[in-house]
């Protein structure tokens, strides 16, 4: 092994590391809040597969806080980028793929608690006679049922701060980007308040782009947490219960019809099961629906499901 083939593997190494590492703390941290424990299901895939590798599906159904609450950690190679990673880079059209992620998404059961989803990823490619070209991609953002200013406040200014290190243009830029992005072209409403939202990153250099995704990584549990704790034993009834499911159905629209990120793993003969952990396990759907005047509903769209500065 040439020593440009050693440093690249002890690269992929330390964030396959990493990416393992924040799974653990983050399920280790939703199961005590919980009181329920993960299931835990790894997986290889088999020889003939489109895709190659393995992976950690780790989910919790049926707790008293989480109805659902899904987080994965995948490593695969592929034989070709599927066409959902290559819209922005023509020139690997074709090539030969490796790509790692953590992804969540949890579903509380309170509908005052709200729906988050977190990703952090990177993935290489590399061209014939070119050297291996790697990116990155995540993010976190925010889905309320009921909308709370001091709580859309708190997450805005934690990931901004996470984003800060890495330049002051960065939290404006990928704000921005998750508000452009996590959008129901369809309905055209916004799937929730936002977050921060990057992909395609590795204008900072390998190693400075890398610690950029890892710091998003690193402040989900200080962003969610403190919402969760203010949220979860609200008390609540039948209305809002029927609220949160037709919410729900709005974000299984986005996730089938929009997300990158699902696309990206059925296109490319990815694990289906885990690709789809973060629907939620009841939603529902009514012909045109609509809130009533000055009620709580109306005011998540009128308030919440519009961009703004919440820093």
């Amino acid at each position: 092994m040439t020593t440009e083939h050693q440093a690249d593997s002890a690269y992929v190494t330390s964030v396959r590391r990493y990416l393992l590492a924040l799974q653990r703390e983050i399920t280790t941290a939703i199961a005590a809040i919980d009181g329920t424990p993960f299931l835990t299901d790894e997986w290889t895939r088999a020889p003939g597969d489109a895709l190659q590798g393995s992976g950690i599906t780790q989910i919790l159904e049926g707790g008293p806080v989480f109805e659902r609450a899904g987080c994965g950690f995948s490593h695969v190679t592929g034989p070709r980028l599927p066409p959902s990673a290559t819209q922005h880079r023509p020139e690997l059209a074709g090539a030969p793929f490796e790509a790692m992620g953590v992804s969540l998404v949890f579903h509380p059961r309170n509908p005052y608690c709200p729906t988050v989803h977190m990703n952090v990823r990177m993935i290489s490619a590399t061209a014939p006679g070119q050297p291996a070209a790697r990116w990155f991609g995540g993010g976190m953002d925010l889905t309320p049922i009921y909308g709370f200013e001091e709580d859309a406040v708190h997450f805005h200014r934690t990931a901004k701060a996470a984003l800060d290190p890495f330049g002051a243009d960065k939290y404006p830029r990928f704000k921005h980007w998750c508000d452009e992005y996590f959008f129901l072209k369809h309905r055209g409403e916004a799937r929730g308040i936002g977050g921060v939202f990057f992909d395609d990153f590795a204008e900072l250099g390998a190693d400075q782009s890398r610690a950029m995704m890892a710091s998003v990584g690193s402040a989900f549990l200080g962003a969610y947490l403190p919402i969760v704790a203010r949220r979860r034993d609200m008390p609540y009834g039948e209305r809002e219960r029927s609220f949160q499911l037709h919410r729900r159905g709005r974000y299984v629209e986005f996730n089938l019809v929009w997300d990158r990120g699902t696309h990206f793993g059925l296109q490319s003969g990815g694990r289906t099961e885990s690709i789809l952990l973060s629907m939620p396990p009841l939603a529902s759907w009514a012909y045109r629906f609509e809130a009533e005047p000055g009620s709580a509903e109306a005011e998540l769209a009128e308030r919440f499901l519009v961009p703004r500065d919440w820093v």
